[in-house]
């Protein structure tokens, strides 16, 4: 019975800790002003990379993946 006791104070000790986490991220997230906000995510999607297109696959690299499944289909017959 003692054991059950320990857990449940420890998931106690657990809920309010996490508690006092969000709420002080929910303070610091409230801190910022609308202009703060809107100039880090300008920032942010300054610094993405947007990749480039790939170039299109030649026909030998297309029918690779099927002419193995076919050979694998005759093996098999």
């Amino acid at each position: 019975m003692r054991l059950w006791k320990l857990l449940g104070v420890a998931g106690l000790a657990g809920v309010a800790a996490g508690s006092v986490v969000l709420a002080r991220n929910e303070r610091q997230r409230r801190a910022y002003a609308p202009d703060d906000v809107r100039a880090r995510l300008h920032e942010r999607v300054a610094a993405i990379e947007i990749p480039a297109t790939p170039a299109p696959a030649t026909p030998a690299e297309l029918t690779a993946g099927r002419t193995h499944r076919l050979a694998r289909l005759f093996r098999r017959g």
